[in-house]
């Protein structure tokens, strides 16, 4: 059935095509994993260019809200992931807890001599040894997230022997003792090389990276920079205001 987008409204035509997707999904009218119409359809839908179409698709998929599958068609992408930002989480369990499978792989552990920088963020002196872990974390195969972690060795002296398939690196780290402090940043990049690679990106897209420090009494013990696939994930904060 044709359907006539408002002309009245100074808008380009493709954005028109793409509010009014955005909409239907927003209503829940195309719900996830639905297959959206096709581009001839919505030509004939909305009485435009294929040009025009192909653009409002194009954007939408750019945005995260539809995926286009070669030779299958568009269908609607699932909501983002959230996690918990102030809390201290184990990834895992937020995977679980979506009813999908989470397995790990760790590709560094090491020892390493504290750069100045380094030994700041642990008010240690420079040179001081630090353990350095790189994690990545997928969701039903499909990475999710990148931690790279420098940890106090007098904290988890046994750090760099642990079989992280076992049990995942946070619930291992808070088994040892629970945070009493912890601080937090937030931050939008292009991803480098690294993350790009880890995260199997085949071109560099956008990321969103969460630096935690975390202390137990006044000690700092570990600095964990975590990055996520921008367009996928993102991050929530609770508080009981009293």
């Amino acid at each position: 059935m044709r359907q006539h987008l408002d002309r009245t409204i100074p808008l380009p035509l493709y954005q028109k095509v793409k509010d009014h997707i955005l909409d239907q999904v927003r209503r829940g009218q195309l719900k996830h994993g639905v297959k959206i119409p096709s581009e001839a359809e919505l030509v004939e839908r909305f009485g435009v260019s294929r040009m025009t179409v192909h653009r409002a698709l194009r954007e939408l998929s750019a945005a995260g809200v539809v995926d286009r599958v070669q030779g299958l068609g568009t269908f609607v992408s699932a909501p983002p992931a959230q996690t918990e930002l102030m809390e201290l989480k184990d990834i895992a369990d937020d995977i679980k807890a979506r009813g999908n499978v989470h397995t790990q792989k760790v590709r560094l552990l090491e020892t390493i001599s504290a750069t100045a920088e380094q030994a700041a963020y642990f008010d240690m002196p420079r040179g001081s040894r630090l353990f350095h872990s790189i994690i990545v974390n997928y969701e039903d195969g499909v990475p999710v997230q990148v931690e790279n972690r420098l940890i106090r060795p007098s904290f988890a002296p046994g750090y760099l022997d642990h079989d992280f398939q076992a049990v995942p690196s946070t619930r291992y780290l808070r088994s040892i003792a629970d945070a009493t402090k912890m601080e937090h940043s937030v931050c939008a990049s292009m991803a480098d090389a690294q993350a790009c690679a880890l995260l199997e990106f085949p071109e560099p897209r956008s990321v969103m990276i969460l630096t935690r420090r975390t202390w137990v009494g006044e000690m700092a013990v570990s600095r964990s920079v975590f990055t996520y696939p921008g367009d996928t994930y993102s991050l929530i904060s609770r508080r009981t205001m009293e």
